[in-house]
């Protein structure tokens, strides 16, 4: 399915809001979609079409991924990681192929303070020594075709420019924007090196096309592809920018991305994800969910996680377990931290808590919990750069609530049902 397709499919179930009246691109089109909270199609974003909060619930991405809300984390923790990708000759999005120019996209600026307009929903695909990577990369514009991108050390992307400078070379990339939403969640896991399209594969069900742009990058059908390279030498200062837990991140030497060629479909749809979102929660959290699971399930019957929304889907987990064993509650705790290290607080609790229901977590605290005997502190553990209340080493206190019924006394906390 297409991103076309996707938001067809959206607006026949009602959740699309369309937008005639013309929106400008900085600052007015974030306040609108932080307002209204639902998938936005802009039918005219600074003369161009253009969607906004495309994965806005949990609801939504779980249709993305063809699986029932409170299944997601199982769904994913046993999908097979194998799947076909076809090169194939040509694309959609071959229809419109001219010089770079960022000037004639409606590349948004979030917020009064962000360091300029942000490319945020743009995945960007590398190959060197014959491994193939996808991942997103927040990008800020500073040229009429050049961007500053965070690379994140020791990632991938990162990874891969880091042996292309070793033999003095860039890192050719082509930046992929309005996919298959499929290929959004799939490049947002962390996967095996260069195995990003076969998840997506799995994901779909079915293979992924890639077209072969002409700098020599692979890369799958999309609304919009920029194509370049990341220079080997030049950077610049990337930020500030609004990250996850909606504050700041601070402002850092990043690489270039010089860009040569944009290829896009008549009348292209522009796709950009409101920086600290729930699009943005969704979609870098929910891929962490599966890994703790599997984590968990090495000590416990681990049956579900969820990232909470308060928790901004990254930081606190809540995790379902059928408790068979004293001491399973807390072993999960320890599993969850392990597995994710990013967590700052897990809550884990038994199956007749939906954790998907914050109230429900907060009656199992309220009813369960003994703070003396419940409570696993881990105190100067490394915990997550997004975090703003960590130490400036990177060190914060994590905390783990067994919310788990004792063994010898569950008939004290049967609930009334009728």
């Amino acid at each position: 399915m297409g991103l076309r397709e996707f938001m067809n499919e959206l607006k026949e179930r009602g959740d699309l809001v369309e937008i005639d009246d013309p929106v400008s691109s900085d600052l007015d089109a974030c306040r609108i979609a932080r307002e209204i909270e639902r998938p936005i199609l802009f039918k005219n974003l600074s003369g161009m079409r253009a969607c906004i909060n495309l994965i806005s619930s949990r609801e939504i991405l779980s249709r993305v991924l063809g699986v029932e809300p409170d299944k997601i984390a199982p769904r994913l923790a046993d999908l097979p990681l194998k799947g076909e990708v076809r090169i194939v000759d040509d694309s959609p999005a071959r229809e419109v192929i001219r010089r770079a120019d960022l000037s004639t996209l409606p590349i948004m600026r979030f917020f009064e303070r962000d360091g300029g307009a942000y490319i945020t929903a743009g995945i960007i695909v590398t190959e060197f020594d014959g491994v193939r990577n996808a991942s997103f990369h927040r990008m800020m514009v500073i040229g009429k075709n050049k961007v500053v991108a965070r690379l994140v050390p020791p990632r991938h992307t990162y990874m891969l420019h880091k042996k292309a400078k070793e033999q003095g070379k860039g890192l050719k990339v082509g930046i992929v924007i309005g996919p298959d939403p499929v290929i959004l969640f799939a490049a947002a896991t962390r996967v095996e090196p260069g195995r990003e399209f076969e998840y997506a594969s799995a994901l779909r069900g079915g293979p992924v096309e890639l077209f072969r742009l002409d700098n020599g990058i692979c890369v799958p059908h999309a609304e919009i592809v920029l194509e370049g390279e990341i220079e080997r030498d030049e950077c610049a200062r990337e930020g500030p920018f609004v990250d996850i837990t909606g504050t700041y991140d601070r402002v850092r030497l990043e690489p270039v991305i010089t860009l040569d060629k944009i290829y896009h479909r008549e009348d292209p749809i522009y796709h950009s994800i409101i920086p600290g979102g729930m699009e943005h929660q969704l979609l870098m959290g929910v891929p962490y969910e599966p890994v703790i699971l599997r984590g968990v399930r090495h000590v416990a019957d681990a049956r579900n996680v969820i990232l909470t929304r308060g928790g901004c889907t990254y930081l606190h987990a809540a995790i379902s377990i059928r408790k068979v064993r004293e001491g399973d509650g807390k072993n999960a705790i320890i599993a969850a931290f392990a597995a994710a290290p990013s967590l700052k607080q897990v809550v884990v609790v038994d199956e007749d808590i939906d954790i998907l229901d914050p109230i429900e977590l907060e009656y199992a605290i309220a009813t369960r919990v003994r703070w003396d005997e419940d409570l696993v502190m881990v105190r100067g553990a490394r915990g997550s750069s997004l975090d703003p209340s960590a130490a400036e080493d990177g060190t914060s206190t994590k905390v783990g609530i067994d919310a788990t019924k004792p063994l010898g006394r569950r008939g004290a906390f049967e609930r009334v049902t009728s």
